[in-house]
């Protein structure tokens, strides 16, 4: 199995995270040069889709991506990621509610700070992205639901979930051609994912030091799984991004 770990363009978040006076969204759509960022994203993926050559060793895709499987966060900046390319390739796309970023959708400011919101209903997604395969528990109460702030062990423990089962849905079948998955995410949920894939303590380092693995937006970030192996091929690779367009 091939994983694939493609970040969300840049939010409107992103964009003003040092700007005192913007006012945080709990579910914040992409800016312009996200937008722009997502179209360099699919015209690269849609170019490098086909598998050109069968080689062992081509660990950066010189040969193609041979994407099989979708799978988008909720979040609006990630469906709206995801859409394009899935859209570009003519591949069925399908929300992993768990793959969502930490802490899931809650207010960011003033009386709401921290509290629990409900997130997108159902009819968003029908009515914006009609060919997204939604759970079948999402209703007009919004994926979120309004629970409380995810917790940072909470979310390690979601990441270990996922882990689990992308490895029950997709891990190598004898006789089965290889399945390569590309998930539409958030950085912050990648270093949960991170942690847990490698089973190392959430941000621990050695010498009292703390971890962080960093992704630009729209990177690209591939790890090869085997019976009893995990490689990580290569991480926040954005080389299909023009210079001016490389943000965090």
């Amino acid at each position: 199995m091939q994983l694939y770990f493609i970040r969300h363009g840049q939010s409107m978040n992103n964009a003003h995270w040092q700007d005192p006076a913007y006012k945080e969204s709990s579910d914040p759509a992409l800016t312009g040069a996200g937008q722009e960022q997502v179209q360099c994203l699919a015209d690269y993926l849609e170019k490098k889709q086909p598998i050109t050559e069968h080689k062992d060793w081509d660990v950066h895709n010189h040969h193609g991506f041979g994407l099989t499987h979708i799978y988008t966060s909720l979040m609006e900046r990630a469906v709206h990621t995801a859409t394009p390319v899935a859209r570009r390739l003519g591949l069925p796309f399908a929300a992993w509610t768990e793959i969502h970023e930490s802490g899931g959708i809650y207010g960011r400011d003033g009386e709401m700070k921290l509290q629990g919101l409900p997130g997108k209903p159902r009819a968003w997604y029908e009515a914006n992205v009609p060919e997204l395969a939604l759970p079948a528990g999402l209703d007009g109460a919004g994926w979120w639901n309004s629970r409380p702030r995810e917790t940072e062990e909470e979310a390690y423990q979601r990441a270990r979930r996922v882990w689990t089962e992308l490895l029950v849905r997709h891990a190598d079948q004898e006789g089965q051609p290889e399945q390569r998955v590309a998930f539409f995410s958030h950085g912050g949920f990648f270093v949960h994912l991170m942690c847990a894939m490698l089973d190392i303590p959430w941000r621990q380092a050695a010498n009292g030091f703390k971890s962080w693995f960093l992704l630009s937006n729209c990177s690209i970030s591939r790890f090869a799984v085997y019976k009893e192996e995990v490689t990580i091929c290569y991480l926040n690779r954005t080389d299909h991004l023009p210079a001016h367009l490389i943000t965090g």
